[in-house]
């Protein structure tokens, strides 16, 4: 049922469809269909509004078209034979869709499941003459996944397919934001959480699309009520300035993401930063002008007055326009509930990153504070403030209730709110005069969601403020002791950041970046471009620098982020939840993880220390060359964050994808090319078990037991025994079918960058849930300094084959000891 304020409820009945396309998985739909949804007006009686709904419950016939089978390549229908193009040519009416729709995931309340899909349409203005309204309705149990309803069976005694449903609630647009360029739309979505998966259709009134293969209606789909969700994770959604588009198929990609919904729905989709590259606002948009200014100081001192404000306005505007209307990556966003944090390049390449004198100048700071308007509208359907950061308007470079007139003129902006959801932080961050935005959400029965805005409050020298952890800790905390206490405990926790954290250091390329010795370089190339593009056009820095201050494991940063594991691991002791940490920003697939010293003997079962960062990145954007990933490889020492605490990366990459030879045979911990992951509960309701990665042995006993003592350069638990192509969460037949609990994690790597089908390798390891015991297991706290100690297995590298030393401590110094972060 789908609720909405002012909505009555009107139950009806699902029937058996005798004539189904014996393709499951088809998103097209019949010409009947067409016919049954064709747009009406918003303003009729309400005895019209159940034509859908009518046709919904009625018997369908698919047509003899062939079967697009997933690859995208298929021609969905158009609603009243027309493009939308040539209607009303000249007629500004406020029915023309110049981007969406767009889906969002918020949050679960008991039985609800609550999200917004956001509409975008051409005009507007201080009043808008036409409100949009969005039609939704349960389609159908969705038959033929876990937990689901199979043919024959009953739910709470109701044969299969009988179950009462509500189709043909109306919902009416809010409007967001309008001016008279466009109209921002928000439908807020209330559905019920069924006992079984279910598939939900959603279409828009009287609007129209420009393209003839815009498909009116979306389809999506809610789990069962006692399952979690399957995630879908990826980053870098975008390409860098410069690079050639063609050559590396677009987007490919997301038609690979497109046919795994297929195989098996994908309930939401989490994005963890660069959903969108604005970098080319300083090359071909209005920062041009500003980036060629050569001298610092000028460039520094520069104004960012309303005329430089509205071109960069515009420029935000019409790049998300572009890029969120763009196939498939459009497709997706209709089908797959999004939840997204932000990162440098959903604003500019570096922003946070590069020296405090520079990033505090008026330009950045006015070019944060529009990104974050376009952030709020299309990646979070939020209001945004009414007036952004402006030199022309004194009241607009401080956080402050005022407003600029100047950007009001004919223009409406909804008062800003947030839903439970968000964890906003305390006061605005330092170069965006705005509140950072946290979230925490349920995705389903065991699985909880926090996502950390580490980009809003970012410095060189920070990543956030001591009190946004503090304020995300306690809520946390509250989340997770509320479920306890209800009988419901999660036994997992997503943790969505937008850079890794358990990474290898690249510290001596700081230290020669950085270097005093680096001086007379940078001087050559301000007054002769000596150098070209090693430096950057914004502070001067060698051009890689801001990547590598941007990373937890940036010796700015280590002590901040090794706090936060610290505080994590407390949380995970605490409520015996499993904590997954989702990292992407470095162009690279990886698996780094945290777990405890193998002197401790802990298996990673009970280990509330044990933290897989999945990293995957980009499913858009060029990966770096094979020797920096080889580089990185190399770099995979085994780094101890405290006495009791170790990480280092996975061995995840058996072969390079399809029959390519893209890294040294040495190298399986990082590889250079475009990807996403897929992670899936491994539920306790499943019937069936998997038996790679998860059987126990005859004799009864812990097959955990052969990994006692293991370092990170080996594989620490059953469920990552075998990690790779051949491991069960990497078949679809397998992955997430098992019912320990854990999760199954595949990372689906591109084969060939020129296959416009964007077709992959999956890579797949699983991760157990925790089985925590307050004082079971020892420490090594009470120990001297870790530099001190010996006890540590192959700590320096796969290839070490020394023995441990017995002479007494030496200095730090000596290259045989353990690193340290």
């Amino acid at each position: 049922m789908a609720a909405h304020d002012n909505d009555q409820i009107l139950p009806e009945e699902d029937s058996p469809n005798p004539h189904a396309s014996s393709n499951r998985w088809r998103h097209q739909e019949s010409s009947a269909f067409a016919r049954a949804a064709v747009a009406r007006d918003a303003h009729a009686s309400s005895s019209q509004t159940r034509d859908l709904s009518s046709y919904l419950n009625s018997t369908r016939v698919e047509g003899n078209r062939p079967d697009s089978k997933g690859t995208g390549n298929y021609q969905p229908i158009v609603i009243g034979n027309s493009d939308g193009a040539h209607e009303g040519v000249g007629v500004d009416d406020g029915k023309e869709v110049v981007c969406g729709p767009l889906l969002n995931y918020r949050r679960m309340e008991d039985r609800t499941w609550h999200g917004s899909v956001l509409l975008v349409t051409k005009g507007g203005g201080k009043t808008q003459e036409f409100q949009p309204t969005l039609r939704i309705g349960r389609v159908t149990i969705a038959p033929g996944q876990q937990g689901l309803v199979e043919e024959g069976s009953a739910v709470n005694g109701a044969a299969a397919g009988t179950l009462e449903s509500n189709h043909g609630t109306d919902v009416t647009g809010v409007c967001l934001y309008s001016d008279p360029r466009n109209t921002f739309w928000q439908f807020s979505l209330a559905c019920d959480i069924g006992d079984t998966e279910t598939k939900w259709a959603y279409s828009i009134a009287d609007v129209r699309y420009k393209s003839t293969t815009k498909p009116q209606t979306n389809y999506f789909y809610i789990p069962a009520i006692n399952e979690s969700m399957r995630m879908m994770f990826h980053s870098c959604n975008g390409f860098s300035v410069g690079t050639d588009e063609d050559a590396w198929s677009g987007p490919a990609l997301w038609n690979d993401v497109m046919r795994s919904h297929a195989q098996a729905p994908i309930h939401v989709m989490l994005g963890g930063g660069d959903q969108i590259y604005n970098d080319g606002i300083r090359v071909n948009g209005p920062l041009r002008e500003w980036t060629d200014i050569g001298n610092p100081k000028k460039r520094r001192d520069f104004p960012f007055p309303e005329s430089l404000r509205s071109a960069c306005d515009d420029y935000y505007l019409e790049n998300y326009i572009r890029w969120y209307s763009t196939e498939p990556f459009a497709a997706a966003n209709g089908q797959i509930p999004q939840l997204n944090i932000w990162d440098d390049h959903d604003i500019i390449d570096g922003f946070g990153s590069y020296v405090n004198e520079f990033m505090k100048c008026d330009v950045f700071r006015g070019i944060g504070g529009t990104a974050h308007k376009y952030y709020m509208l299309f990646q979070h359907h939020l209001a945004p403030p009414a007036s952004t950061y402006t030199t022309d308007a004194p009241e607009t470079t401080v956080h402050s209730p005022e407003q600029d007139p100047n950007q009001l003129i004919n223009t409406f902006v909804k008062e800003p709110s947030f839903d439970s959801s968000y964890i906003i932080g305390t006061r605005p961050g330092p170069y965006v005069a705005e509140h950072s935005m946290n979230m925490f959400a349920k995705l389903g029965a065991r699985v909880a969601f926090l996502g950390i805005d580490a980009r809003t409050e970012r410095t060189r020298h920070q990543v956030n403020y001591p009190e946004t952890y503090d304020a995300i800790f306690t809520r946390v905390r509250e989340e997770l002791g509320a479920a306890m206490a209800g009988g419901q405990p999660y036994k997992h926790l997503i943790l969505l950041l937008g850079i890794p954290i358990a990474y290898p250091r690249l510290t001596w390329l700081e230290n020669v970046f950085s270097s005093p010795l680096i001086a007379p370089v940078k001087f050559l190339n301000r007054r002769f471009g000596f150098g070209g593009g090693v430096f950057n056009h914004f502070d001067g820095s060698v051009d890689l620098l801001d990547d590598l201050d941007d990373h937890y494991t940036a010796k700015t940063h280590k002590k901040e982020r090794n706090t936060l594991i610290l505080r994590l691991q407390e949380v995970c002791a605490e409520f015996s939840v499993r904590l997954t940490i989702l990292g992407g920003d470095v162009h690279l697939a990886a698996l780094g993880r945290f777990y405890s010293n193998p002197n401790l003997h802990i298996p990673v079962e009970a280990d509330h220390r044990y933290m897989v960062n999945v990293v995957s990145s980009a499913i858009v954007n060029k990966p770096p060359p094979a020797a920096i990933a080889n580089l990185l490889a190399s770099r995979n020492k085994i780094h101890h964050l405290d006495a009791d605490t170790d990480e280092t990366l996975m061995a995840l990459f058996d072969k390079d994808p399809g029959d390519s030879n893209r890294t040294r045979s040495s190298n399986n911990v990082t590889m250079p090319s475009r990807n996403y992951a897929l992670i899936t509960e491994n539920s306790p309701n499943n019937q069936e078990a998997a038996t790679n990665g998860h059987a126990e042995s005859a004799e009864g006993t812990s097959p955990e037991n052969k990994f006692d003592g293991k370092d990170g350069h080996a594989f620490l638990s059953q469920g990552e025994s075998g990690a790779g192509t051949k491991h069960k969460a990497a078949a679809f037949e397998t992955h997430g079918k098992d019912h320990d609990g854990g999760l199954d994690v595949c990372v689906r790597v591109e084969i060939d960058q020129h296959d416009k089908e964007g077709k992959t390798e999956p890579y797949g390891l699983s991760i157990p849930v925790l089985d925590y015991e307050a004082g079971k297991f020892g420490s090594n706290a009470h120990a001297h300094h870790l530099r001190h100690k010996r006890s540590r297995p192959t700590t320096a590298g796969r290839a070490s084959t020394r023995a441990p030393s017995t002479t007494p401590s030496v200095p730090s110094t000596n290259p045989s000891l353990p690193e340290f972060p």
